[in-house]
């Protein structure tokens, strides 16, 4: 799986490179800077970029507008960002387009190597991967007209954690009940959110790119 990874930390940056390597990711390109984030996003097409919100030349918002750019001449193009900040406006964006293949982990709070490795695989599979921090900004200015107002308060929690890539039988176990139920609640809300019936996960990304996006 190949990976291009942007970061403007020297230490950090070889060590995400080390890191990745050592759980067999082929680093493409590893950047620290926005112009040359986008050209190896778009010189190399990985499996999926890691990427750093705030890089040089201004520290402002750099890393997610290469994102952005990159998705729209490489549409799906499945991006993890890795920041210590959350930028509204833009993860926003990122997640605008509904293709799937999103990630949004804060630096930190990510406690062990293996979360991380499993947030890369998960985006690059074409799923999401969520720190339930980043999904609190994200939904705290959602609005009660729209479809997502339907759900109730324990199927937005479901949602919650469905955002942070959670299976059913893992939030069973956090919400303690049984994953027949989580199994009901998943179904009630694909209903709210007119999302039809298929025979893959697709709904799955769906509902929670319309949550993340309201």
């Amino acid at each position: 799986m190949r990976v291009v990874l942007a970061e403007d930390l020297a230490l950090l940056r070889e060590g995400l490179v080390s890191l990745l390597q050592a759980h067999d990711f082929e680093i493409a390109a590893a950047v620290d800077n926005g112009p040359s984030l986008l050209k190896a996003l778009l010189d190399h097409r990985p499996d999926v970029a890691v990427v750093d919100v705030r890089l040089p030349p201004t520290f402002t918002d750099e890393g997610l507008q290469a994102a952005l750019e990159a998705r729209r001449q490489v549409p799906g193009l499945p991006v993890l960002v890795l920041s210590q900040y959350v930028e509204q406006l833009y993860a926003r964006e990122l997640l605008a387009d509904g293709s799937g293949g999103i990630g949004y982990l804060l630096k930190d709070r990510v406690f062990d190597a293996g979360q991380f490795v499993d947030a890369v695989r998960r985006v690059a599979s074409g799923g999401t991967a969520m720190d339930p921090e980043v999904v609190a900004r994200l939904v705290a200015r959602g609005r009660d007209d729209s479809p997502l107002g339907r759900l109730t308060p324990r199927e937005r929690e479901v949602m919650e954690l469905m955002a942070q890539g959670r299976s059913n039988a893992a939030i069973a176990q956090q919400l303690v009940v049984t994953e027949r139920a989580v199994t009901k609640h998943t179904a009630n809300i694909f209903a709210k959110l007119d999302l039809a019936v298929s025979d893959d996960d697709n709904r799955r990304v769906l509902a929670v790119l319309a949550y993340l996006n309201q």
